[in-house]
């Protein structure tokens, strides 16, 4: 089965090719449409996820961002198949423009080391491929997919095109000797990260966020940069933006230094989606585990 949904999606490939991306993107918000509509569990956890994180805002508010939100989601996946076939370093212009980009550019270029880290909103695959095309040193985090065969075509994918793949598992051991270099490591940060993880608020709430990027951080002394992509309308049309640098000064005299950077990174993705709600993923189980203290609570 999981060799049929491979041959499935690589036909789908094939298929929407036959079509410009503007064409592609109009059918795909369809599909979100008909996604939100019939997607029930996934709908469900979107608006409890918006209502929990926008308790001042309208039932109608609510539902069009989370339809919106999965017009998004079908998007990006037009995105990951045309973005290697119309971006191009004579052209990228035509696709992209950048705010607040330079000084994180530099610290990448200076190759000191950095963190960078974003979420799952808008077309966050975008950013690791233009980093790869234009030949900065950086190495992105990704976890496979459960399906091997599509997991290994979406690999070859962004190496084909400069990018360097770590795979999740077994990470902890290469990041730091990566970092060392003066690399640049790109991590999705908005991961639920289980019982193990920090808790810090985002959204008004306590979410569990992975240590391996604060204490990587403050091992190395590395800077970490929030990013995310933001499209523009219906369009293949992206804004890149740096909203936040974090400066191993600023943790240095914290009592908590994880627990500090790891709120601060989490507040900069929040400010970033609170541009635009539509963009991330609502049905994304963010909240999923709970703190101790709520368990005791209740």
């Amino acid at each position: 089965m999981d060799w049929l949904l491979y041959l499935a999606i690589r036909i789908l490939e094939v298929a929407v090719h036959l079509f410009d991306v503007e064409t592609n993107l109009h059918r795909a918000c369809f599909c979100g449409r008909l996604l939100w509509k019939y997607y029930h569990r996934g709908r469900n956890r979107a608006l409890d996820n918006l209502r929990a994180s926008f308790p001042e805002k309208s039932e109608q508010w609510l539902w069009e961002t989370g339809r919106r939100s999965f017009e998004h989601i079908a998007m990006l996946v037009i995105d990951i198949v045309f973005v290697p076939r119309l971006v191009k370093k004579h052209n990228w212009r035509q696709y992209s423009r950048y705010k607040n980009v330079e000084r994180a550019k530099w610290l990448m270029q200076e190759g000191r080391g950095m963190l960078m880290v974003a979420a799952h909103y808008s077309n966050f695959e975008i950013m690791g491929f233009l980093l790869g095309l234009f030949g900065f040193n950086v190495y992105s985090i990704a976890r496979p997919l459960d399906n091997k065969y599509i997991s290994r075509h979406l690999y070859e994918v962004r190496e084909r095109h400069s990018q360097k793949i770590i795979d999740k598992k077994g990470a902890a051991e290469l990041m730091g000797k990566i970092a060392s270099t003066g690399a640049t490591l790109c991590f999705i940060a908005d991961q639920d990260a289980g019982k193990k993880g920090v808790f810090v608020d985002f959204f008004g709430r306590k979410a569990s966020t992975y240590k391996s990027i604060g204490l990587l951080a403050i091992t190395n002394n590395l800077p970490i940069g929030v990013g995310c992509s933001r499209r523009l309308g219906n369009r293949f049309f992206f804004e890149i933006q740096v909203n936040r640098i974090i400066f191993p000064e600023e943790w240095a005299d914290k009592k908590d230094p994880l627990k500090w950077v790891t709120a601060e990174y989490n507040k900069a993705i929040e400010d970033f989606i609170r541009e635009d709600p539509t963009q991330y993923w609502w049905l994304h189980r963010r909240w999923k585990t709970r703190p101790k203290e709520e368990s005791k609570k209740s």
